[in-house]
C-alpha cells in the first residue's frame, strides 16, 4: 500500500472518531461476538462472502447486516459487484470483561 494510502486511511479514522465514537459504532455494530468480528474484518482487504465466511455468519444475515452498517455510515463498499471490498471507519478493540463489585 503506498504511503499516501496509509495517511488517508489514518485521516479517515480520526476523523470517524469525532463522527462515530466507539460506543455510537458498538450501538450500530450489535452486541454478537461474530458481528464485531465481521465488523473488524472489514479492513478494505476482503469482500463480503469473504468477511461472512472467516466470521462464520450466514451470508444473507450478513449482507442485511452489511446493508444496515453502510446506511448508518460505519461501512462503505470499495468498487462495485462481487469483489467489492468493505472498509470500516475504525477497527473495534474487544470488549473488556466487566468487573462486579462484590458486597462485604
Amino acid at each position: 500500500m503506498a504511503e499516501s494510502d496509509d495517511l488517508l486511511r489514518i485521516l479517515v479514522q480520526l476523523n470517524a472518531r469525532l463522527a462515530f465514537p466507539e460506543a455510537t459504532v458498538r450501538h450500530i455494530v450489535g452486541n454478537s461476538p461474530r458481528q464485531a468480528q465481521a465488523y473488524n474484518l472489514c479492513d478494505g482487504t476482503m469482500t463480503q462472502s469473504e468477511v461472512a465466511k472467516r466470521a462464520g455468519l450466514d451470508q444473507g444475515n450478513f449482507s442485511r447486516t452489511m446493508n444496515r452498517w453502510i446506511r448508518s455510515g460505519i461501512l462503505f463498499r470499495l468498487g462495485t459487484g462481487r469483489e467489492a471490498k468493505l472498509l470500516h471507519l475504525y477497527p473495534l478493540p474487544k470488549m473488556r470483561a466487566r468487573r462486579t463489585s462484590k458486597s462485604r
